[in-house]
């Protein structure tokens, strides 16, 4: 999933919840939020998204481009 996002122009950061000291209290918010699983918890422009099979999904009917042009993170 980074690997496509990347593709695109898009600079990411990635957070990795079990190299984090307040790792668990991150997975349960995400759980709380509706991110089922919690991880990889994807946020574009500060918005949830969700988690990769939302990403494939919204590649494939081309609407992560668009989402990816709106906050900024790609110019193509």
């Amino acid at each position: 999933m980074t690997s496509l996002i990347r593709s695109f122009g898009a600079n990411l950061t990635v957070h990795e919840l079990d190299e984090m000291a307040n790792g668990q209290q991150i997975e349960s918010a995400l759980l709380q939020m509706g991110c089922q699983p919690s991880v990889p918890a994807v946020f574009i422009g500060k918005r949830l998204i969700g988690g990769s099979k939302k990403i494939m999904s919204l590649h494939l009917s081309n609407e992560l481009i668009p989402l990816l042009k709106n906050a900024g993170a790609i110019w193509i």
